[in-house]
């Protein structure tokens, strides 16, 4: 079984967990409130996949993150989404310059059950080990050997004390940003965890809605 999303509270629909949803595709998908390319893109998409499969199996669950810009990405914000298609921060300043606000406000409603993030208070000191971790975690492709190596690892350290929180949906499945998508079959089992576009998203999707 996939291991379970940690949230803090659903803010829009009933409560739910993979192991609750057996027998459906479900398909999560991690946005930042303050990420335009989860306003401009990924949302819009999975709303339409909401639409056009919920009634063949699909389950589609939203669930807001935050990694960063901790003063936007938070459950107030997250409510006026919901409640009124607000937004804040870059995601408005990009709609706007992208003609994708409507009245100030973002055109679209979602329709699924969504959830804030376990946020967490970061109170361990960032170490070497914690360095480590996060290179083995995001940046795999990083070479001990490369040039640049030791200014990376600062660079790193510096990001991580800035770090008021730690997100545990998005630690357990370590996501290396947003939007990402998660995707588990009818059985509960993982079948894609992609950060990004994920062209493929709707072909995968029929595929388990067939299985």
């Amino acid at each position: 079984m996939t291991v379970p999303l940690a949230v803090s509270q659903w803010v829009q629909g009933e409560a739910t967990n993979f192991d609750q949803l057996r027998g459906k595709v479900v398909l999560v998908e991690v946005f930042q409130v303050n990420c335009p390319g989860c306003f401009l893109y990924s949302l819009p998409q999975a709303i339409d996949l909401h639409q056009r499969y919920a009634e063949q199996g699909l389950a589609v669950l939203g669930v807001a993150t935050a990694f960063e810009d901790f003063d936007k990405n938070n459950l107030v914000n997250l409510r006026l989404l919901l409640e009124k298609c607000e937004v804040v921060g870059e995601t408005r300043r990009a709609l706007q310059e992208y003609g994708q606000l409507r009245n100030g406000l973002w055109p679209y409603r979602i329709p699924f059950p969504v959830a804030m993030d376990c946020l967490l208070k970061v109170e361990e000191p960032v170490t070497e080990q914690t360095v480590d971790d996060f290179i083995r975690q995001k940046l795999p492709d990083i070479s001990r050997q490369s040039a640049d190596y030791q200014q990376i690892r600062l660079r790193i350290r510096d990001y991580l004390q800035t770090l008021e929180y730690r997100a545990e949906t998005f630690e357990r499945f370590a996501l290396q940003g947003t939007p990402s998508h998660i995707l588990v079959d009818k059985q509960g089992i993982l079948r894609a965890c992609r950060f990004g576009e994920f062209s493929e998203l709707e072909s995968l999707i029929r595929q388990l809605l067939a299985e």
